[in-house]
């Protein structure tokens, strides 16, 4: 028995290192081109320099940067409740019509994205609504389906007596809630809210068009260096810039120490 859990535990070791290895390999030219010299064209450079992250920041790539942060914070949190709440009216049957509005709720994944931002930013315009909380709207609208069906699922696997019983033994509502509820649900919120943080994070599309080119966020600088020649060290630059927050948010959420571990 020992011996087969030995390898059942190498098996999953394994199996891990091949898929960090898998999901590694197509950053390893960018990391490569990031810091080599404009004049070097090898797959592994000669000669090294930083003058490309210098040069990508100093064109407004940190400015960008902290914009695509903000709107992928702003995203999260209006589409994390909003899923929260969909989701546990959906799976504890609470929701008038839960057909339709399931149809409502998914109609964002099924219409493109660039039509459905035309005819948003008509929308927004002839509402005079600013071009921030216009995007920061339209993304989270697109993050909602997702935030929805990841809290869906996390409630129908939610056993109620745990709120029942608190309620019971004296705890209020809110009290009910702070310390029960939301520390049971707490890994699916940070799997919600990591989700509408790529919506925020990464769109491009929707940041163009509804943006009218105000906005000025990372993924834009990135493609406006790569359509440049003789960029590539920038672009390679911008691009680890644009994986950075993703895996770091990945990482805090794996290592999170949730109170009560993910039962949900």
């Amino acid at each position: 028995m020992s011996a087969r859990i030995r390898l059942s535990t190498a098996a999953r070791w394994a199996l891990a290192g091949l898929l960090a290895v898998w999901f590694a390999i197509p950053f390893a030219p960018m990391l490569l081109r990031a810091f080599a010299r404009r004049d070097q064209q090898a797959w592994f450079p000669l000669h090294w320099d930083a003058s490309a992250a210098v040069t990508a920041f100093e064109h407004g790539g940190a400015e960008a940067f902290g914009r695509s942060v903000l709107l992928g914070l702003l995203v999260a949190a209006i589409a994390t409740p909003a899923g929260a709440i969909a989701g546990r009216a959906l799976a504890l049957g609470q929701a008038p019509a839960p057909r339709t509005l399931t149809a409502i709720l998914f109609a964002p994944l099924l219409l493109p994205p660039l039509a459905a931002a035309l005819g948003m930013n008509v929308l927004l315009l002839r509402a005079h609504i600013p071009e921030l909380a216009g995007l920061v709207i339209v993304l989270a609208a697109l993050a909602t389906p997702y935030t929805t069906f990841s809290m869906r699922v996390a409630y129908a696997a939610y056993d109620l007596g745990y709120d029942e019983e608190a309620r019971l033994l004296g705890a209020s509502g809110l009290q009910t809630l702070r310390r029960i509820h939301l520390p049971l649900i707490a890994p699916a919120l940070g799997r919600s809210a990591f989700l509408a943080f790529l919506v925020g994070w990464s769109d491009y599309v929707v940041t163009v068009l509804i943006g009218g080119g105000q906005i000025v966020t990372l993924p834009l600088v990135a493609a406006s260096a790569a359509t440049g020649v003789g960029n590539d060290s920038m672009v390679a630059v911008l691009s680890l810039a644009a994986v950075v927050p993703p895996v770091v948010l990945l990482a805090l959420l794996a290592r999170t120490p949730w109170q009560t571990g993910d039962r949900t």
